[in-house]
Protein backbone atom coordinates (compact mmCIF):
# COMPACT_ATOMS: atom_id res chain seq x y z
CA UNK A 1 0.00 0.00 0.00
CA UNK A 2 1.41 3.60 -0.68
CA UNK A 3 2.57 5.51 2.29
CA UNK A 4 1.05 8.83 2.67
CA UNK A 5 2.75 12.40 2.70
CA UNK A 6 1.36 12.02 6.41
CA UNK A 7 2.65 8.55 7.11
CA UNK A 8 5.80 9.26 5.22
CA UNK A 9 6.70 12.39 7.38
CA UNK A 10 5.31 10.31 10.69
CA UNK A 11 8.20 7.76 9.57
CA UNK A 12 11.12 10.37 9.20
CA UNK A 13 9.88 11.75 12.66
CA UNK A 14 10.46 8.18 14.33
CA UNK A 15 13.74 7.28 12.38
CA UNK A 16 15.03 10.61 13.08
CA UNK A 17 14.28 10.10 17.05
CA UNK A 18 15.95 6.83 17.14
CA UNK A 19 18.52 7.71 15.31
CA UNK A 20 19.49 10.63 17.74
CA UNK A 21 20.63 8.64 20.69
CA UNK A 22 22.75 6.97 18.60
CA UNK A 23 24.54 9.73 17.10
CA UNK A 24 25.13 11.25 20.41
CA UNK A 25 26.98 8.36 21.65
CA UNK A 26 29.08 8.78 18.84
CA UNK A 27 29.95 12.32 19.79
CA UNK A 28 33.54 12.53 20.57
CA UNK A 29 34.46 12.36 24.17
CA UNK A 30 36.43 15.66 25.21
CA UNK A 31 35.85 17.44 21.81
CA UNK A 32 37.52 15.03 19.89
CA UNK A 33 41.03 15.27 21.70
CA UNK A 34 43.05 12.39 22.80
CA UNK A 35 41.86 10.68 25.80
CA UNK A 36 44.76 11.02 29.24
CA UNK A 37 45.11 7.71 30.54
CA UNK A 38 47.17 8.16 33.48
CA UNK A 39 49.31 5.63 34.99
CA UNK A 40 50.37 6.59 38.35
CA UNK A 41 53.39 5.36 38.33
CA UNK A 42 57.09 5.04 36.91
CA UNK A 43 56.52 3.83 33.14
CA UNK A 44 58.25 -0.27 32.75
CA UNK A 45 56.20 -1.67 35.40
CA UNK A 46 53.15 -4.03 36.20
CA UNK A 47 50.41 -1.20 36.23
CA UNK A 48 52.32 1.07 33.55
CA UNK A 49 52.08 -2.27 31.14
CA UNK A 50 48.06 -2.86 32.00
CA UNK A 51 47.53 0.53 31.51
CA UNK A 52 49.43 0.81 28.04
CA UNK A 53 47.84 -2.62 26.81
CA UNK A 54 44.27 -1.22 27.66
CA UNK A 55 45.20 2.26 26.27
CA UNK A 56 45.96 0.41 22.81
CA UNK A 57 42.75 -1.04 22.43
CA UNK A 58 40.44 1.29 24.32
CA UNK A 59 41.26 3.66 21.12
CA UNK A 60 39.67 1.73 18.53
CA UNK A 61 36.61 1.75 20.19
CA UNK A 62 35.97 4.99 21.13
CA UNK A 63 37.40 5.81 17.92
CA UNK A 64 39.51 8.01 19.38
CA UNK A 65 42.98 7.97 20.71
CA UNK A 66 44.28 6.94 24.13
CA UNK A 67 47.43 8.29 25.42
CA UNK A 68 49.75 7.14 28.69
CA UNK A 69 50.30 10.13 31.28
CA UNK A 70 52.71 8.43 33.83
CA UNK A 71 52.40 10.54 36.35
CA UNK A 72 54.43 8.73 39.35
CA UNK A 73 55.44 9.73 42.92
CA UNK A 74 54.03 9.64 46.52
CA UNK A 75 52.93 5.84 45.81
CA UNK A 76 50.63 7.01 43.28
CA UNK A 77 48.96 9.71 45.19
CA UNK A 78 50.28 12.48 42.82
CA UNK A 79 48.73 10.28 39.42
CA UNK A 80 45.90 9.95 41.18
CA UNK A 81 45.20 13.59 42.27
CA UNK A 82 45.67 15.07 38.87
CA UNK A 83 42.68 12.16 37.72
CA UNK A 84 40.46 13.85 40.99
CA UNK A 85 41.44 17.36 39.93
CA UNK A 86 41.17 17.21 35.45
CA UNK A 87 37.96 18.39 33.75
CA UNK A 88 35.35 15.81 34.24
CA UNK A 89 34.47 15.75 30.53
CA UNK A 90 35.92 11.99 30.01
CA UNK A 91 39.36 13.39 29.12
CA UNK A 92 41.65 12.31 31.86
CA UNK A 93 40.81 8.96 33.23
CA UNK A 94 43.78 7.12 35.78
CA UNK A 95 44.32 3.48 36.09
CA UNK A 96 43.72 3.25 40.31
CA UNK A 97 44.44 0.25 42.39
CA UNK A 98 42.17 -1.06 45.34
CA UNK A 99 44.55 0.46 47.78
CA UNK A 100 44.14 4.02 46.77
CA UNK A 101 40.62 3.61 46.31
CA UNK A 102 39.98 1.39 49.81
CA UNK A 103 42.87 1.40 51.86
CA UNK A 104 44.46 5.15 51.67
CA UNK A 105 41.61 7.06 53.42
CA UNK A 106 42.52 4.74 56.72
CA UNK A 107 46.36 4.90 56.07
CA UNK A 108 47.56 8.83 55.23
CA UNK A 109 46.54 11.56 57.67
CA UNK A 110 46.43 13.96 54.82
CA UNK A 111 45.64 13.17 51.27
CA UNK A 112 44.78 15.99 48.51
CA UNK A 113 41.52 14.19 47.67
CA UNK A 114 39.05 12.34 49.52
CA UNK A 115 38.81 8.62 47.75
CA UNK A 116 35.45 7.97 48.26
CA UNK A 117 34.16 11.03 46.32
CA UNK A 118 36.64 12.45 44.35
CA UNK A 119 36.50 9.83 41.37
CA UNK A 120 33.54 8.30 39.61
CA UNK A 121 34.14 4.32 38.43
CA UNK A 122 34.42 3.07 34.99
CA UNK A 123 35.36 -0.51 35.22
CA UNK A 124 37.63 -2.97 36.58
CA UNK A 125 40.34 -3.58 33.98
CA UNK A 126 42.98 -6.45 35.95
CA UNK A 127 43.21 -9.03 38.70
CA UNK A 128 46.29 -10.99 40.45
CA UNK A 129 47.68 -11.50 43.45
CA UNK A 130 50.95 -11.53 45.44
CA UNK A 131 53.67 -14.69 45.33
CA UNK A 132 55.05 -15.43 48.36
CA UNK A 133 58.52 -16.77 47.53
CA UNK A 134 61.70 -17.77 49.37
CA UNK A 135 65.65 -17.57 48.51
CA UNK A 136 66.29 -21.59 47.52
CA UNK A 137 69.84 -21.94 49.74
CA UNK A 138 67.58 -20.88 52.43
CA UNK A 139 64.51 -23.26 51.88
CA UNK A 140 67.17 -25.82 51.73
CA UNK A 141 69.30 -24.99 54.88
CA UNK A 142 66.24 -24.65 56.33
CA UNK A 143 64.14 -27.06 55.29
CA UNK A 144 61.70 -25.08 54.10
CA UNK A 145 59.97 -27.81 51.52
CA UNK A 146 56.77 -26.08 51.52
CA UNK A 147 54.70 -23.79 53.29
CA UNK A 148 53.79 -24.89 55.77
CA UNK A 149 57.37 -25.84 56.61
CA UNK A 150 58.04 -22.32 56.88
CA UNK A 151 55.29 -21.00 58.99
CA UNK A 152 56.04 -23.88 61.29
CA UNK A 153 59.76 -22.66 60.85
CA UNK A 154 58.96 -19.35 61.92
CA UNK A 155 56.92 -20.12 64.78
CA UNK A 156 59.26 -21.72 66.02
CA UNK A 157 61.85 -18.51 66.12
CA UNK A 158 59.97 -15.59 66.11
CA UNK A 159 61.38 -12.38 64.41
CA UNK A 160 64.43 -14.79 62.75
CA UNK A 161 62.80 -14.87 59.32
CA UNK A 162 63.76 -11.74 57.27
CA UNK A 163 60.61 -11.33 55.31
CA UNK A 164 61.48 -8.18 52.97
CA UNK A 165 58.53 -5.93 51.52
CA UNK A 166 58.36 -2.60 49.16
CA UNK A 167 57.32 -0.07 51.87
CA UNK A 168 55.00 0.82 54.48
CA UNK A 169 51.26 0.79 53.16
CA UNK A 170 51.72 -1.60 50.12
CA UNK A 171 49.84 -4.27 49.51
CA UNK A 172 52.56 -7.09 50.65
CA UNK A 173 52.58 -4.94 54.29
CA UNK A 174 48.69 -5.51 54.64
CA UNK A 175 49.30 -9.32 53.72
CA UNK A 176 51.94 -10.29 55.65
CA UNK A 177 49.78 -8.30 58.67
CA UNK A 178 47.03 -10.83 57.78
CA UNK A 179 49.29 -13.46 57.64
CA UNK A 180 51.07 -12.86 61.22
CA UNK A 181 47.70 -12.75 62.61
CA UNK A 182 45.96 -15.37 61.26
CA UNK A 183 48.92 -17.56 61.44
CA UNK A 184 50.36 -16.26 65.19
CA UNK A 185 54.21 -16.26 63.43
CA UNK A 186 56.28 -13.42 64.15
CA UNK A 187 58.45 -12.59 61.09
CA UNK A 188 61.39 -9.85 61.13
CA UNK A 189 60.08 -6.89 58.87
CA UNK A 190 62.93 -5.39 57.35
CA UNK A 191 61.27 -2.60 54.90
CA UNK A 192 62.42 -1.05 51.12
CA UNK A 193 61.86 1.73 49.45
CA UNK A 194 60.24 -0.32 46.44
CA UNK A 195 60.15 -3.96 45.04
CA UNK A 196 62.97 -3.81 42.73
CA UNK A 197 65.72 -3.89 45.94
CA UNK A 198 63.78 -6.16 48.13
CA UNK A 199 63.90 -8.59 45.26
CA UNK A 200 67.43 -8.30 44.18
CA UNK A 201 68.30 -9.08 48.17
CA UNK A 202 65.93 -12.08 48.30
CA UNK A 203 68.17 -13.13 45.20
CA UNK A 204 71.17 -12.43 47.20
CA UNK A 205 70.01 -14.08 50.64
CA UNK A 206 69.97 -10.87 52.41
CA UNK A 207 65.95 -11.44 52.95
CA UNK A 208 64.50 -14.82 53.29
CA UNK A 209 60.91 -14.46 51.87
CA UNK A 210 59.16 -11.85 50.36
CA UNK A 211 55.39 -11.28 49.03
CA UNK A 212 55.23 -9.62 45.52
CA UNK A 213 52.92 -9.03 42.60
CA UNK A 214 53.64 -12.02 40.37
CA UNK A 215 55.52 -9.62 37.76
CA UNK A 216 58.19 -9.10 39.77
CA UNK A 217 58.88 -12.45 40.87
CA UNK A 218 58.28 -14.26 37.69
CA UNK A 219 61.97 -13.81 35.99
CA UNK A 220 63.24 -15.00 39.45
CA UNK A 221 61.20 -17.93 39.73
CA UNK A 222 62.03 -18.99 35.81
CA UNK A 223 65.70 -18.91 36.82
CA UNK A 224 65.45 -21.08 39.57
CA UNK A 225 66.65 -17.93 41.89
CA UNK A 226 63.49 -17.72 44.15
CA UNK A 227 61.26 -20.70 45.46
CA UNK A 228 57.38 -20.11 45.22
CA UNK A 229 55.63 -21.73 47.95
CA UNK A 230 52.44 -20.16 47.97
CA UNK A 231 50.07 -17.34 45.83
CA UNK A 232 47.99 -14.86 48.27
CA UNK A 233 44.53 -16.13 47.02
CA UNK A 234 41.81 -19.22 47.38
CA UNK A 235 42.38 -20.31 44.16
CA UNK A 236 45.35 -21.36 42.19
CA UNK A 237 46.51 -18.72 39.69
CA UNK A 238 47.04 -20.25 36.07
CA UNK A 239 50.71 -18.82 35.29
CA UNK A 240 51.85 -20.84 38.34
CA UNK A 241 49.30 -23.84 38.96
CA UNK A 242 51.76 -26.24 40.56
CA UNK A 243 51.87 -23.40 43.89
CA UNK A 244 49.50 -23.68 46.28
CA UNK A 245 47.20 -20.78 47.10
CA UNK A 246 47.08 -20.02 50.59
CA UNK A 247 43.03 -20.46 51.25
CA UNK A 248 44.44 -24.24 50.61
CA UNK A 249 46.24 -24.16 53.97
CA UNK A 250 42.74 -24.11 56.52
CA UNK A 251 45.19 -26.11 59.21
CA UNK A 252 47.36 -22.72 59.34
CA UNK A 253 43.83 -20.39 59.84
CA UNK A 254 44.33 -19.38 56.24
CA UNK A 255 40.92 -21.16 55.07
CA UNK A 256 39.56 -17.56 53.82
CA UNK A 257 42.79 -15.88 53.09
CA UNK A 258 41.88 -14.28 49.80
CA UNK A 259 43.73 -11.25 49.00
CA UNK A 260 42.94 -10.03 45.40
CA UNK A 261 45.60 -6.86 43.92
CA UNK A 262 43.74 -5.25 40.85
CA UNK A 263 43.50 -2.02 38.84
CA UNK A 264 40.41 0.12 37.86
CA UNK A 265 39.94 2.40 35.16
CA UNK A 266 38.76 5.87 37.35
CA UNK A 267 37.19 9.35 36.18
CA UNK A 268 37.15 12.48 37.70
CA UNK A 269 33.69 12.82 39.87
CA UNK A 270 31.01 14.59 38.02
CA UNK A 271 31.87 12.92 34.46
CA UNK A 272 28.28 12.56 33.05
CA UNK A 273 26.64 8.81 33.48
CA UNK A 274 26.35 8.62 29.67
CA UNK A 275 30.18 9.33 29.10
CA UNK A 276 30.76 6.41 31.70
CA UNK A 277 28.90 4.02 30.24
CA UNK A 278 30.45 5.09 26.58
CA UNK A 279 34.35 4.50 28.76
CA UNK A 280 32.88 1.23 30.45
CA UNK A 281 32.35 -0.43 26.83
CA UNK A 282 35.45 0.72 25.57
CA UNK A 283 36.90 -1.15 28.38
CA UNK A 284 34.95 -3.99 28.45
CA UNK A 285 35.97 -3.83 24.41
CA UNK A 286 39.58 -3.62 25.12
CA UNK A 287 38.81 -6.94 27.49
CA UNK A 288 37.24 -8.81 24.87
CA UNK A 289 40.40 -8.94 23.00
CA UNK A 290 42.33 -12.06 23.00
CA UNK A 291 45.58 -10.33 23.14
CA UNK A 292 45.25 -8.77 26.15
CA UNK A 293 44.48 -12.01 28.21
CA UNK A 294 47.11 -13.27 26.31
CA UNK A 295 50.02 -10.47 27.25
CA UNK A 296 48.56 -10.64 31.16
CA UNK A 297 48.69 -14.33 31.53
CA UNK A 298 52.76 -14.60 31.55
CA UNK A 299 52.34 -11.80 34.25
CA UNK A 300 49.79 -13.69 36.85
CA UNK A 301 47.38 -11.18 36.15
CA UNK A 302 44.25 -11.66 34.80
CA UNK A 303 41.92 -9.53 32.77
CA UNK A 304 38.61 -8.70 35.20
CA UNK A 305 36.68 -6.03 33.60
CA UNK A 306 33.10 -4.35 35.26
CA UNK A 307 29.72 -5.15 34.01
CA UNK A 308 29.23 -1.21 34.45
CA UNK A 309 30.01 1.53 36.31
CA UNK A 310 27.61 0.77 38.94
CA UNK A 311 29.01 -2.82 39.58
CA UNK A 312 32.17 -1.08 40.44
CA UNK A 313 31.14 1.28 42.39
CA UNK A 314 29.71 -1.56 44.35
CA UNK A 315 33.29 -3.69 44.09
CA UNK A 316 34.79 -0.68 45.97
CA UNK A 317 32.00 -0.28 48.57
CA UNK A 318 31.97 -3.98 49.37
CA UNK A 319 36.05 -3.94 50.11
CA UNK A 320 36.42 -0.85 51.75
CA UNK A 321 35.78 -2.39 54.77
CA UNK A 322 38.38 -5.38 54.15
CA UNK A 323 41.37 -3.15 53.24
CA UNK A 324 40.50 -0.50 56.44
CA UNK A 325 40.69 -3.55 58.50
CA UNK A 326 44.28 -4.91 56.95
CA UNK A 327 45.75 -1.14 57.43
CA UNK A 328 44.32 -1.17 61.26
CA UNK A 329 46.07 -4.79 61.18
CA UNK A 330 49.50 -3.61 59.86
CA UNK A 331 49.42 -0.76 62.80
CA UNK A 332 50.54 1.08 59.22
CA UNK A 333 49.94 5.11 59.55
CA UNK A 334 51.62 7.99 57.22
CA UNK A 335 51.27 11.49 56.63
Amino acid sequence: MPITAPAATRRAVLLGGLAAPLLARAQPIAGGRPVRLVVPYAAGGAVDMVGRLVAERMGPALGQEVVVDNRSGAAGIVGADAVAKARPDGGTLGVIGMTTLCAYKALYSKLPFDPDTAFAPVSQVSAGTVVCCVNPARAREEGWTDFRALVAWARQRPEQLRFGYAGVGTTAHFMVAALQQATGAKLLMVTYRGGAPAVADLQAGVIDMMFELTPGLTPLIESGDALPLAVGSRERLPALPQVPAMGEFGDLGLADYDIQAWEAVMAPAGTPPETLARLNAAVRAAGDNPALAERLRPTGFRVATSASPGALAGKIRDEIPLWRRLVEVSGAKLD
